[in-house]
């Protein structure tokens, strides 16, 4: 078995209004997707090919399109949509983890984001 590159895009930082509680979804909370990906990347070296390797302004579009679409109850969801979008636009992808976290969930305590991370495998 190969060894795969990875490459990681971090603390991609949107607003959107989704959560549980309506006040949520009216007023809207800050996000931070982190995504990983990995595949054989040394490809696109050779001929500085974008399309075999990991083309993160396909991330930027997509987490805008989610964020800013339809409001979702759960982080789960933004998640999923967000990974499975990647996943299918992006075919040099082997393994992907996308992490979608909600900055200052509200909850009685302090608490920095509620996360929720999410794996898809070719």
């Amino acid at each position: 078995m190969h060894c795969l590159d990875t490459i990681k895009l971090k603390a991609l930082t949107l607003h959107g209004k989704h959560g549980y509680y309506e006040d949520e979804r009216i007023n809207g909370n800050t996000f931070e997707i982190d995504v990983i990906a990995s595949g054989d990347f040394k490809k696109a070296i050779s001929n500085n090919n974008l399309e075999q390797t990991f083309n993160y302004e396909i991330v930027e579009n997509i987490a805008s399109d989610v964020i800013n679409g339809p409001s979702e109850l759960l982080i789960e969801s933004l998640c999923y949509q967000i990974g499975e979008l990647i996943f299918q636009k992006s075919p040099s992808i082997q393994k992907l983890k996308v992490s979608v976290r909600k900055i200052n969930p509200p909850i009685q305590f302090h608490a920095d984001y509620a996360e929720i991370s999410m794996k898809w495998k070719r």
